[in-house]
């Protein structure tokens, strides 16, 4: 297993985080999935094992804190039966925040590399509840709803 990690696309804004809830999918591109990621929405690279176009394990910060893992399916994984499939949702700390990443996310359609555009499903909006945001699917078919609502903690 060769760790394939580039420290050198993190962030110097990233901090340590506690958070202990981190989505995990199974993707059959799950290189194409990590350029995706990271480049159009933003996330850095904290590891990657595998070789060639196999991932095993990556771990993916999001600037904002927490993360998701993912893997390739093909590795006798329970996720492989629900490769492609998923929803998540990413919070982001205010409005204008959440405005650039949507217009870096409309300007991915027109990206060279197919791997890295997104297709927008629900247009940037006002929600009753709050939130303002959008929701995109990525290339594989995972869901990225983006937004500034966050949950009060009792």
């Amino acid at each position: 297993m060769t760790n394939t990690t580039n420290s050198t696309q993190q962030s110097t804004t990233l901090t340590p985080t506690v958070d202990t809830v981190w989505p995990c999918f199974a993707y059959t591109d799950a290189r194409g999935a990590i350029r995706f990621l990271v480049d159009t929405l933003g996330f850095a690279e904290a590891e990657v094992y595998g070789e060639g176009d196999r991932v095993d394990h990556a771990a993916l910060l999001w600037p904002h804190g927490g993360g998701v893992m993912l893997g390739s399916t093909g590795r006798g994984s329970p996720l492989d039966q629900h490769a492609d499939r998923g929803a998540v949702y990413l919070v982001l700390p205010d409005d204008v925040t959440v405005d650039a990443l949507y217009e870096r996310v409309l300007a991915s359609a027109q990206a060279e590399d197919p791997a890295v555009r997104a297709t927008v499903t629900v247009e940037l909006r006002d929600e009753d509840y709050g939130s303002h945001g959008f929701t995109c699917r990525d290339p594989h078919g995972v869901y990225w709803t983006i937004g500034t609502y966050r949950p009060r903690r009792p």
